[in-house]
């Protein structure tokens, strides 16, 4: 695929989906980014914000597998990952595939599933493979995950770990529709007659390869390559910011940099784009002085301020 048909699909994908998700393209974009650019996404908002229902259209519109885990505080590891079965006909022991074996994995509430759990599911997403019993059987390609938390409950939750959290190429919220998108939706079921409706496959897993090998020839000037390590590296040094951004962060920037590009019409990088993502990209990589938490310091609002402070690149080609 070349950039020009990257670009259609993106866009024939997100005026798909917003038949059912109202007054979301804008997050529904977001979604579509980190799946081109093969990250996993964490969505911290309230219930009944259609996570799950943006999850599974995107899957069904980008023609990928999906499946659905909800985490408890009993889930074991080999609930999600999969076990060892005896066959009586063989007589022999046989690896029986979990859920995480699918192209779109969403992970509902995973702070409600003990660390052990959030562990192997977070190895997996770092090396898109498990192993059990000592054989190594690799994940499908591509895998992305879902992963969804509730802002208001923590009774009972095990919080990610910061080092988890980084493996998330972006954290996200959904929020709520605008009054106009409320009324929308309203009238749009009341056309359909049924909470039913038909979606469109658009694309394949080998499209979605091939869309994010096409990504890989957008060109990144040397000046924008200065502009994001700069970025990243003004995070470690900020007052309020007790650990920086990690490299991680660093070519997650890179890489969401290049998809925004390519969602523009462009097979070149400029600030603008590296502006717009990086507060969904590095925010929650931050770890903040703890008495700044009290006062309700924001990360965002930090990235934010050292966008603003960074000088921009002139020359970017």
């Amino acid at each position: 695929m070349n950039l020009n048909e990257v670009n259609n699909l993106i866009n024939d994908v997100i005026n798909e989906v917003s038949k059912i998700i109202v007054d979301k393209n804008d997050v529904i974009r977001l979604l579509l980014m980190a799946i081109l650019a093969n990250g996993h996404v964490l969505i911290e908002d309230f219930p009944g914000l259609a996570k799950t229902l943006m999850a599974k259209s995107l899957a069904k519109v980008l023609g990928c597998k999906f499946s659905r885990v909800q985490f408890t505080p009993d889930l074991l590891p080999a609930d999600i990952i999969g076990t060892m079965v005896y066959n009586q006909n063989t007589g022999n022991f046989e690896f029986r595939h979990g859920p995480i074996f699918t192209n779109i994995l969403l992970g509902d509430e995973i702070n409600r599933a003990p660390p052990k759990t959030q562990s192997a599911l977070l190895e997996a997403m770092q090396e898109r493979q498990v192993t059990v019993e000592g054989k190594t059987y690799k994940l499908s390609d591509p895998f992305i995950v879902i992963a969804t938390q509730n802002p208001i409950e923590y009774e009972g939750t095990y919080p990610l770990p910061e080092a988890q959290v980084d493996r998330f190429i972006m954290k996200l919220n959904i929020g709520y529709p605008s009054k106009e998108g409320e009324i929308d939706m309203l009238k749009r079921r009341i056309l359909r007659k049924t909470d039913e409706i038909e979606l469109r496959t658009l694309a394949s897993p080998e499209i979605i390869i091939e869309s994010q090998k096409a990504i890989e020839n957008v060109y990144v000037s040397d000046e924008i390559l200065n502009y994001i390590v700069n970025i990243v590296r003004a995070t470690r040094k900020h007052n309020y910011v007790e650990v920086g951004v990690s490299p991680r962060g660093t070519l997650a920037l890179l890489k969401l940099s290049r998809v925004k590009a390519v969602i523009d019409g462009r097979d070149y990088v400029i600030p603008d784009d590296v502006k717009e993502i990086a507060p969904y990209v590095l925010a929650h990589r931050l770890i903040l002085k703890s008495e700044l938490w009290i006062k309700g310091i924001n990360p965002a609002d930090i990235i934010q301020q050292i966008i603003n402070e960074i000088e921009v690149p002139k020359s970017i080609r």
